[in-house]
C-alpha cells in the first residue's frame, strides 16, 4: 500500500518538474474528450430538433399535398390548367375505414386591406379541426367554427403578425377586413406560432406569420377553384380544388398499410405527378436510423482526435524516458525491479490520461454555452453572415448524451494505458549498466 502511494507521489512530482511539457500532453487527451462530448452533443440535438419537427405533423398523420408538375408534362390547352387534388379524390380517401379524421386545405396568396393598412399573405380555406392539427392557439375571440363553415360566413380568423399590422391601435374582433371584394367580419386572433422547417424533400416549410384563416366552404364559394396569375401583360391560371389533405389514421400500427391504400386511391385518379404523400411515422423511422449513423459517424471522428492524443502521450514518454536513463540505471542499481520501473512510467501515463479526461468532460459540459455564445458572437459581428447560414444553426440546442462522459473519459484512461505500454517496457528492459553509462 505504501509502496503503490510512493510510485504515485513520485509519478506526479516528475510530471511537475515539466510543468509545460506535462500541459501540452494533457491538452491532446484534453481536445479528445471534449470533442467526443461535443460531437455527440451537436449531433443528438440536430437528431433531436428533426424529429420534433416530424412529431410535429402527427405520429398518426398522413399529409397529401398537391403539387404543380413541370409544364411538359401537363396537357396543352390555352385556357386554365387544372392538377391537384380534387374534392372527389378527399370523398374517396373518406371511404378507407381506418381513417379516423380529414381535414382538407386549400390556400391562396392574397393582399388583406383594413382602411389603408395593406399586408400580402396566405389565405388559408380550412375547417374547424385545423387549429388543432397545427397547434393554434387561440389568444382573443375563436377559431372557425362549425357553424360559420356550414353558413359559408364570411368570418376569418387572423394570426398575431398580421392582426398587430392591420390593427395596430384597435382591437380586430368585430372589426373587418377585406380580401379582393369582399369584407370578412374577424371573429379570432391566434398567438403566435413559430414556422416549421422544411422535412428534406418531402414537406416545404410552413411560415404561419402571414395567414388569415377563413371557412374553406365560404372560399369556395367567394373565391372558387381558378386563380389567374399576370405577368409582364400575359395571364397564367389554374384550376386547383384542394392544396392539401390531413388524414388522421385511428391506431399507429395501421399508419403504413392505410398510407400504401391512400398512394394507390389517388394515384388510380391522377396520370400526372401532381400530388405528393407525406407519411410522418415514415420520416420518424427514417431519422431515428439516420440518428444512430450520425452519432456513430461523429463517435469515429472524435475516437480518431483521443487517438492522437495517445500518440502525444507516447511520444513525450518516450522522451522523458530517453532522458531519465541514468536515473533507471540508479534506481536499478539500488534494487529496482523491472516491475517497479513499469509501473513509475506507467503511473505517470495514467495521470496524465485522468487530468485529461476529467479537464476533457469539464469541457465538454460547456458545450451548450459556448455555443449559444459563439452563435451570439457571429450574429453581431457578421449578421449578413450569419443571414445566409441554414436554419439549422439558428435554433441547433446541444444535447448532452449522458453516456458519453463515462465513455469519453474510459476510452481517454485506456488510451493513456494503451500507448503508455511501450515507454513503460522499454524502459524497464533497459541494461542497468548501460543505462549508468548514458550520458
Amino acid at each position: 500500500m505504501t509502496l503503490g502511494l510512493r510510485t504515485w507521489q513520485l509519478g506526479i512530482k516528475s510530471l511537475l518538474l515539466h510543468p509545460l511539457r506535462s500541459l501540452l500532453t494533457v491538452l491532446g487527451i484534453f481536445i479528445g474528450v471534449a470533442s467526443v462530448i461535443w460531437l455527440l452533443a451537436i449531433g443528438e440535438g440536430i437528431s433531436k430538433k428533426a424529429q420534433e419537427q416530424i412529431e410535429s405533423l402527427g405520429a398518426d398523420n398522413i399529409i397529401v399535398r398537391s403539387v404543380k408538375p413541370p409544364n411538359e408534362s401537363l396537357p396543352d390547352s390555352r385556357g386554365p390548367i387544372p392538377y391537384g387534388l380534387k374534392r372527389d379524390d378527399y370523398e374517396r380517401l373518406l371511404t378507407i375505414k381506418t381513417i379516423d379524421r380529414a381535414l382538407k386545405i386549400r390556400e391562396l396568396r392574397r393582399q388583406f386591406r383594413h382602411n389603408d393598412r395593406l399586408v400580402d399573405g396566405r389565405l388559408v380555406g380550412c375547417t374547424p379541426e385545423y387549429a388543432q392539427v397545427t397547434h393554434l392557439e387561440v389568444d382573443r375571440g375563436h377559431f372557425i367554427t362549425d357553424a360559420e363553415l356550414e353558413q359559408k360566413e364570411k368570418t376569418c380568423a387572423l394570426s398575431a403578425e398580421v392582426a398587430a399590422r392591420l390593427f395596430p391601435f384597435e382591437n380586430p374582433i368585430g372589426a373587418s377586413i377585406r380580401i379582393e371584394e369582399d369584407y370578412y367580419i374577424v371573429v379570432g386572433v391566434m398567438r403566435p406560432r413559430e414556422a416549421t422547417a422544411g422535412i428534406g424533400g418531402s414537406l416545404a416549410a410552413q411560415d404561419f406569420a402571414d395567414d388569415v384563416y377563413i371557412p374553406i366552404s365560404t372560399l369556395w364559394t367567394r373565391i372558387g377553384d381558378i386563380v389567374v396569375t399576370r405577368r409582364s401583360g400575359s395571364f397564367e391560371g389554374e384550376i386547383l380544388e384542394l392544396s392539401q389533405v390531413t388524414l388522421r389514421v385511428d391506431k399507429i400500427d395501421n399508419v403504413l398499410a392505410t398510407a400504401d391504400v391512400v398512394r394507390n386511391i389517388v394515384a388510380a385518379k391522377h396520370r400526372i405527378a401532381d400530388y405528393s404523400i407525406t407519411v410522418p411515422l415514415d420520416l420518424l423511422e427514417q431519422a431515428k436510423t439516420t440518428r444512430l449513423m450520425f452519432i456513430v459517424f461523429m463517435g469515429l471522428i472524435a475516437a480518431i482526435s483521443l487517438i492522437v492524443g495517445g500518440i502525444g502521450i507516447m511520444n513525450i514518454m518516450l522522451a522523458t524516458v530517453t532522458e531519465r536513463t541514468r536515473e533507471i540505471g540508479i534506481r536499478r542499481a539500488l534494487g529496482a525491479k523491472r516491475g517497479d520501473i513499469t509501473r513509475q512510467f506507467l503511473v505517470e501515463t495514467i495521470v496524465l490520461s485522468i487530468v485529461g479526461g476529467l479537464s476533457g468532460v469539464a469541457g465538454g459540459l460547456t458545450c451548450g454555452i459556448v455555443t449559444e455564445a459563439a452563435r451570439s458572437g457571429m450574429e453581431y459581428f457578421f449578421p449578413q453572415v450569419m443571414e445566409n447560414l441554414p436554419e439549422v444553426v439558428h435554433t441547433i440546442s446541444p444535447q448532452i448524451v449522458p453516456w458519453s462522459i463515462p465513455v469519453a473519459f474510459g476510452i481517454s484512461v485506456a488510451v493513456g494505458v494503451i500507448f503508455g505500454l511501450y515507454p513503460a517496457t522499454r524502459a524497464a528492459a533497459m541494461d542497468p549498466i548501460e543505462a549508468l553509462r548514458h550520458e
